[in-house]
């Protein structure tokens, strides 16, 4: 093609699309920050697999049950409260989690006194809890600049309950891994006094048990939490020596979590009142109304725990990759990647026997795989099963390619523009069809917490909408430029 032939192509809005999102993806590799010493890896994020590191899967030390009951579920929760020493969450009005691991035989006579009966006994969590401690956990890592961990829920076959959590640390050794999982936060309660002066009251030991969010008629939402009779008295004595009961509004309490505020309110009226009186060893945190009154809460619920996870978990499985393997993976794939790449144009010349049709083909499958490594650098780590993604693009996206130059050279026969648009309309709706079942396929394992397999379906749909939307239109112009010379 001449200049002005290339010219007039580059202006197509098509190939100006694939052009400049090439661009944009190289830039978010190699200079979005940059990073020159990370060589061709650029900005990408690798898994444990290809950099090494650790991975621990715990087992909730908990209990889902289904009952049902004559009485009130409210004495059932306390005789369940008092008998095991343990916390008791009303999930629903048949369901409740039960934060310690007892068998149901120590929990049918419990239930039995109550005027109650167990439906359904499951290992497990609720919803609610199972994302608390995702929560907490990458609140921990992130705590710690390791943005790159994996954190998956994982529910066995015929269960609607987390039983598991897996959490993946590139980078990291297995004794810092379990480290990061059984440290707490250094939580503080301190009391405003003059100015902006703060005075100590206690430490988050001394907090016994933390509720969840729960709203007000008023409807603000608040955290109950309660303290040792020690805190009490040390809460009551503070309160009223720095003018707080008398005064609430000009002497704030302050909640700090590792040096950082997390909370700063004035007491309630009604609990300054009480504090005259003696000590309050259960109190509640108000955090506002709305939507944000709800996440400042369940914020305020995890800082409570000083990082600590709602429910006790134990490890069940662990293992590690050292770094040195974790090179030779990357390695390996990296030629892997490149051999499948070699050969599919090696098949593609053997079909076709024309540069001018098979530089293009290559050239798109690879722009689609940059624009994939571009997106991927943001929303998703690389590791095996991604890198089996990307490989399953390059095939599948120059199958397509193959589909497009077939039907448009029919017969081997170079068509009019009219019956170029024709067949090309209908090889594009043979792979829409193709994509859409594909999409179809992978759109349950992306949207599962299964860490072997949703990255693998993640970058198949990416690979399925860059083809349909930007790779397949821009070549569809690229090739009838070409045949049109």
């Amino acid at each position: 093609m001449n200049s002005e032939a290339i010219k007039t192509l580059v202006k197509d809005w098509r190939v100006a699309l694939l052009l400049l999102l090439v661009a944009g993806s190289l830039v978010g590799i190699y200079l979005a920050p940059p990073s020159p010493e990370r060589g061709l890896e650029g900005n990408l994020q690798f898994g444990l697999d290809l950099q090494g590191g650790s991975w621990l899967q715990m087992e909730f030390q908990s209990v889902v049950v289904a009952y049902s009951t004559d009485g009130s579920a409210g004495d059932l929760v306390e005789n369940l409260r008092t008998g095991l020493e343990a916390e008791v969450i009303q999930i629903d009005e048949n369901h409740l989690e039960i934060r310690k691991n007892v068998p149901r035989a120590d929990l049918e006579p419990i239930f039995a006194t109550s005027d109650a009966s167990i439906v359904t006994y499951q290992t497990g969590v609720s919803p609610f809890t199972a994302d608390e401690v995702k929560r907490i956990l990458n609140d921990k890592v992130n705590a710690l600049g390791m943005q790159d961990a994996r954190i998956n829920l994982l529910t066995p076959t015929g269960s609607e309950f987390p039983q598991y959590v897996r959490i993946e640390l590139a980078g990291v050794d297995m004794a810092t891994a379990q480290e990061i999982i059984g440290t707490q936060g250094l939580f503080e309660i301190r009391v405003q006094t003059t100015g902006n002066e703060t005075e100590h009251v206690l430490y988050g030991d001394q907090i016994t048990s933390v509720g969840v969010p729960q709203r007000d008629p008023d409807g603000r939402w608040g955290v109950g939490f309660s303290f040792t009779e020690t805190g009490a008295e040390a809460f009551r004595n503070a309160a009223i020596e720095s003018g707080a009961v008398d005064n609430p509004d000009a002497h704030h309490l302050v909640m700090i979590l590792d040096n950082e505020t997390v909370y700063s309110a004035p007491l309630d009226r009604d609990l300054a009142a009480q504090l005259r009186s003696g000590p309050a060893r259960s109190l509640s945190a108000s955090t506002g109304t709305g939507d944000a009154g709800l996440e400042d809460a369940m914020a305020l619920q995890i800082h409570l725990r000083a990082g600590a996870l709602p429910v006790k978990v134990d490890i069940v499985g662990s293992g590690s990759v050292p770094a040195a393997l974790g090179e030779q993976f990357k390695m390996t794939v990296a030629l892997a990647g490149l051999l499948a790449l070699l050969t599919v144009a090696v098949v593609v010349y053997y079909r076709y026997r024309e540069p001018a049709i098979v530089l293009p083909m290559i050239a798109i499958n690879l722009a689609e795989i940059v624009i994939l490594l571009g997106i991927a650098r943001f929303i998703i780590q690389l590791d095996l099963a991604t890198i089996a993604g990307l490989i399953a693009v390059v095939g599948t996206g120059i199958d397509q390619l193959v589909i497009i130059t077939d039907e448009v050279l029919h017969e081997g026969r170079v068509p009019s523009p009219n019956l170029y648009m024709k067949r090309y309309g209908r090889a594009l709706g043979i792979i829409a069809i193709a994509a859409a079942t594909v999409f179809i396929a992978m759109l349950p394992l992306a949207l599962m917490d299964l860490s072997t397999l949703r990255g693998f379906a993640i970058i198949t749909i990416l690979g399925v909408l860059i083809g349909i939307l930007v790779t397949r239109p821009a070549y569809g112009k690229i090739l009838m430029t070409i045949l049109s010379k």
